[in-house]
């Protein structure tokens, strides 16, 4: 069988501040704004590191269709738990854009360490509550 020709494009994280999503991924991140579209006061966000073509989508769970107000509720409190959605990255320098990130203020939520599961990571959260991971490239 042959393998079938399928990239990631992106990936969804939700926001709710507008301006502070893009002050942490763009100027603690350093990830290009590649859209910036708002209807009806919410605001889609897409970003990417440069040279990349994946991209995350920053978008307003409060837009998801089909949800009730209860739901829209339980988003929000795990949102502010740091408990609703996460995202892993990678990178060759771990210790370093963790020295970077942590100096550009950015919420420390686990310093670099190596897990029991083999890999050597830290874990940051975005203004939003999203867990970012970061892992070391080996």
């Amino acid at each position: 069988m042959a393998a079938m020709d399928i990239s990631i494009h992106a990936t969804y994280l939700p926001h709710n501040d507008h301006d502070a999503a893009i002050a942490f991924y763009r100027d603690v991140l350093g990830f290009e704004v590649r859209n910036d579209v708002g209807f009806n006061g919410m605001h889609w966000i897409t970003v990417g590191p440069p040279g990349q073509d994946v991209s995350i989508v920053l978008y307003p769970p409060e837009a998801t269709p089909g949800i009730t107000d209860e739901e829209r509720g339980a988003i929000s409190e795990m949102m502010a738990k740091g408990t609703f959605a996460s995202i892993n990255l990678a990178t060759k320098d771990l210790e370093g854009v963790f020295e970077r990130l942590q100096a550009r203020d950015a919420e420390v939520v686990q310093e670099p360490v190596d897990q029991p599961y083999g890999v050597r990571d830290c874990a940051f959260r975005d203004p939003a509550g999203n867990m970012i991971r970061i892992q070391q490239l080996s």
